[in-house]
């Protein structure tokens, strides 16, 4: 249509064009509704819900389906005849421009929708994940020119430029050296806001600060879990991994966009998230120390509700190290809001562990004693005792004071084991589900056989370097992440938001993970972890109600090319699945039934392909 002038007849024609095609849609829309997008041609096909393809049940992750609150037949039922079922030759691929898409965490779904968000408490960084209408449908295809990744270690220091096509960090952090660009690579020299000379240096100092031996801040052990906010490109988590310290390295989706996906590709553990106004995915007494070097976190807004969290999360006698001009500047604003930050964590009961140059280390007590000895009145107030401290999905922050249960009060602390001991040791809270140390016990041997035989079955595919970011996406005791400890990997334990709160006894072990709903998308870039273990996983969101043909496409989201799936279920389950492995690139490379149950292991390898106008494999 021409942008300039047009007469009179051609307005009419115009509008006589519009009504005639306006016509023949709706006739499509009500009589032939069902054909749209069951032919996807090109490799850009974006599907926004299409009523095809919620036949499939592949209505993307996020809500539930809107057909009046009935769950379509031929979708989720894993015990239908051969006839019956409905199975896509191909799904289509999503356009380039969603290469990247977190579907909770898209910023242009906000703006589209126009969600009402209060921005000065962060509530657009949160998860919001999309309405039926505006899900997606399809396979995200990897950037042009992708390449496997560098492996661990090497890609501690560097990745393919290709891979994260962004570089705009590397020019705003140039005198901070976060990363440089140096021809088809990006490299990380280790540096960071407040540590631009090395993080292995600035670790260093924090370990001598606190006095402990030999500037080793695991302090023989008794240091393992750190929970880093605001984590840039995660050098600090990094560098931790020597000394035998894990790190949950968080940060949103915000105006350094993708540093959350250097750090998964580097192969460092981390998680997008932001303080804002719910409750981080983790439960109480879960982290030793807690980090912030230069994170902008506003800790004196709202009553202190941010600190407050990370009292929640920090275990007694914790440490919270906070490099900030605050702790060192002498104008008049830092030097106001120090004197404002030290007022409130001391009616918190923290007491200054050491402070030196730009960092300050802040102690948690150890027992309730000085929460009882305040004045009355004082505020953040002690958490009311109905409140869950571990209720975590969705659930909104509280500005008040966590106290510690009977047992941490009376032991002084959390009663772990030093690690590694700690990794097969009892923790005192396995006591909360009524699980007995013999059962803690069996469940450990169980998944160490199991873990040996998943190894043999991939032997073919796997060196002692192929695998690095692993999730164990219903993980209960963290047991399969235990399996792995000689093994150069690490794993993300996610225990499902509706069953058992088992992510304290994971925590407790010296691992990490997260609380998640898989009728959800999960909160990770695509093409980030090298393996994806589902234990009865699609069964569980079959009592809900869910998609698995949605569940697959998250985990096609998920799982880098060349990487591996191990699905452990019920044999309907395994059959339902491999009817999807063509439509998904997916290729079968090892299947085993249990000895001892009616559970099946299918072992998948998602196939490398990328898109040149149409789909093309690659292998």
């Amino acid at each position: 249509m021409s942008r300039g002038r047009s007469d009179g007849s051609q307005k009419k024609r115009l509008v006589a064009s519009i009504c005639v095609v306006a016509i023949f849609i709706g006739f499509l829309y009500v009589y032939g509704g069902s054909i749209f997008g069951s032919q996807n041609k090109g490799s850009s096909a974006i599907e926004y819900g299409s009523r095809s393809l919620k036949i499939l049940g592949s209505s993307y992750l996020g809500a539930e389906d809107d057909t009046n609150g009935k769950k379509d037949e031929s979708s989720s039922s894993f015990t239908q005849g051969d006839g019956e079922d409905i199975v896509p030759k191909s799904f289509p691929v999503c356009d380039d421009r969603h290469m990247e898409l977190i579907p909770c965490l898209d910023r242009h779904l906000i703006y589209q929708m126009r969600m009402k968000l209060d921005l000065s408490v962060m509530e657009h960084y949160e998860r919001h994940c999309p309405p039926a209408e505006r899900r997606y449908n399809c396979l995200i295809p990897p950037p042009s020119g992708y390449k496997v990744p560098i492996k661990w270690p090497q890609s501690r220091d560097e990745v393919w430029k290709a891979n994260i096509p962004h570089t705009h960090l590397a020019h705003e952090k140039s005198d901070q050296n976060w990363m440089v660009v140096k021809g088809e690579k990006i490299v990380f020299p280790g540096g960071g806001t407040h540590f631009h000379y090395g993080a292995d240096k600035y670790i260093a100092s924090i370990a001598n600060m606190l006095n402990f031996s030999n500037n080793n801040l695991n302090n023989e052990g008794r240091l393992r879990t750190v929970l880093d906010v605001g984590c840039g490109v995660a050098s600090f988590g990094a560098y931790l991994l020597s000394s035998d310290i894990i790190a949950m390295s968080l940060a949103p989706n915000d105006v350094h966009q993708n540093q959350i996906q250097f750090a998964l590709e580097r192969g460092i553990p981390a998680y997008l998230g932001v303080l804002g106004t719910k409750r981080l995915p983790y439960p109480s007494r879960s982290f030793e120390l807690a980090h912030c070097s230069r994170c902008r976190i506003d800790w004196l807004q709202r009553d202190g509700i941010l600190l407050l969290e990370l009292d929640r999360l920090l275990r007694p006698g914790g440490y919270f190290a906070y490099s900030s001009p605050e702790a060192y500047a002498q104008d008049e604003e830092d030097l106001r809001i120090w004197r404002e930050m030290s007022d409130l964590v001391g009616r918190m009961c923290w007491r200054v562990a050491a402070k030196k140059n730009q960092t300050v280390i802040w102690q948690k007590p150890l027992t309730n004693d000085c929460y009882m000895e305040r004045e009355p009145g004082t505020r953040p107030p002690l958490c009311q005792s109905d409140d869950d401290p571990d209720a975590v999905w969705g659930v909104n922050m509280e500005a008040c004071i966590t106290p510690y249960s009977d047992h941490d009060n009376r032991v002084k602390g959390s009663g772990l084991a030093p690690w590694p001991a700690r990794l097969t040791s009892p923790p005192p809270r396995l006591a909360d589900f009524g699980c007995s140390n013999d059962m803690f016990e069996k469940d450990t041997e169980l998944w160490q056989e199991r873990v040996e035989k998943y190894w043999n079955l991939l032997s073919p595919k796997v060196t002692s370097n192929t695998l690095r970011n692993i999730m164990d996406m219903k993980a209960n005791l963290g047991s399969f992440a235990a399996a792995l400890r000689d093994k150069d990997v690490w794993v993300m334990n996610v225990v499902p938001q509706d069953g058992l709160n088992t992510l304290k006894v994971i925590y407790d072990r010296g691992l990490i993970g997260t609380t998640h709903d898989w009728c959800e998308a999960f909160s990770t870039y695509p093409r980030t972890y090298d393996l994806l273990h589902a234990w009865t996983v699609f069964s569980d969101i079959e009592k809900k109600d869910c998609s698995p043909e949605d569940l697959l496409i998250e985990m096609d989201r998920m799982i880098r090319p060349t990487g591996f799936v191990i699905i452990r279920d019920k044999q309907p389950v395994i059959d339902f699945v491999k009817k999807y492995l063509t439509a998904l690139h997916w290729e079968a490379v090892a299947d085993s039934s249990s000895e001892s149950d009616d559970e099946v292991v299918l072992i998948i390898q998602k196939k490398l392909w990328l898109t040149s106008g149409s789909l093309r494999d690659t292998e």
